[in-house]
């Protein structure tokens, strides 16, 4: 792997070389918190907040998303995104798993993916322990209508309790069903649906403050036109897809493209790692 920007002293003499996952994870740190950081209200505007008041400079909570997409756009492969990723890709998805307090998720991602509980890695142990979080992430998933196998891993087994974001009209039975099968349950919407800036007002409550979002394309879009995300990590696969399959992110169009600055490349086998700041 090598560095192709931002060009220093070092890139040109550091060539290429095998990265450690302190490397890595040193390479994708989250941004230092504000001095305000950490309050109830700090985080990006209040609950129902718009695109321009859920800005907040120095606000002590951060969602990045990560994601993988082929020359033709296409961020999955008969409905999977391995067949596009690669052995580097899975290396820094592990690590920004690694470094996040909290996973957050659609309930159709899971369904595909086939989402298991995040682990324990001692690879990032005595980061996570000086960061003083706990173990491994928590998983939260959105769903509206929590229609979703509570048999599974994900909620019958995970280190640290899943959590479930939905709305207020979400189904009472089904809420029952989930609790019982030991998740918990955070309404962050009035209506059937979540709410994205209170979503991430929600998690930041509870002090889930270094968030990652894995997608999938519809959530993904949904926090972009929300004005939420702070963060892209883009691997541009060396791929075609052809066929029709979902970009990165889905829905409506934004009223003005969302402006983004490069930050960092990263290159393997023709894989580029990419990370994108929101202006």
């Amino acid at each position: 792997m090598r560095r192709l920007f931002p060009v220093t002293d070092q890139t040109t003499a550091a060539g290429d070389r095998e990265w450690s996952l302190d490397d890595l994870a040193d390479a994708y740190a989250y941004p230092e918190r504000g001095p305000a950081a950490g309050g109830e209200g700090d985080v990006h505007g209040s609950p129902g907040a718009g695109p321009a008041e859920a800005r907040s400079a120095g606000a002590g909570v951060w969602l990045r998303a990560n994601m993988v997409s082929s020359l033709d756009g296409a961020a999955q492969h008969d409905g999977r995104s391995q067949p596009i990723s690669s052995d580097a890709d899975m290396r820094i998805f592990g690590t920004l798993r690694g470094l996040a307090d909290a996973v957050v998720v659609g309930a159709e991602t899971v369904r595909m993916e086939g989402y298991r509980p995040a682990r324990a890695r001692d690879a990032f142990a005595a980061r996570r322990a000086a960061a003083g979080q706990g173990p491994a992430p928590v998983i939260a998933v959105v769903s509206a209508s929590l229609n979703l196998d509570f048999s599974l891993p994900l909620f019958t087994e995970p280190l640290v309790p899943t959590l479930l974001l939905t709305g207020a009209a979400a189904s009472p039975e089904r809420v029952r069903e989930a609790e019982r099968a030991g998740a918990e349950v955070v309404v962050a919407g009035d209506g059937p649906g979540v709410e994205p800036a209170r979503a991430v007002h929600a998690l930041a409550e509870r002090g889930l403050v270094r968030l990652l979002t894995e997608g999938g394309p519809r959530m993904l879009g949904q926090f972009a036109a929300a004005g939420v995300l702070d963060e892209l990590c883009l691997t541009v696969s060396p791929t075609m897809t052809v066929g029709d399959a979902q970009r990165i992110a889905g829905g409506p169009l934004l009223p003005d493209p969302a402006r983004f600055a490069l930050d960092s490349v990263l290159e393997e086998a023709g894989f580029l790692f990419t990370r994108y700041r929101r202006l």
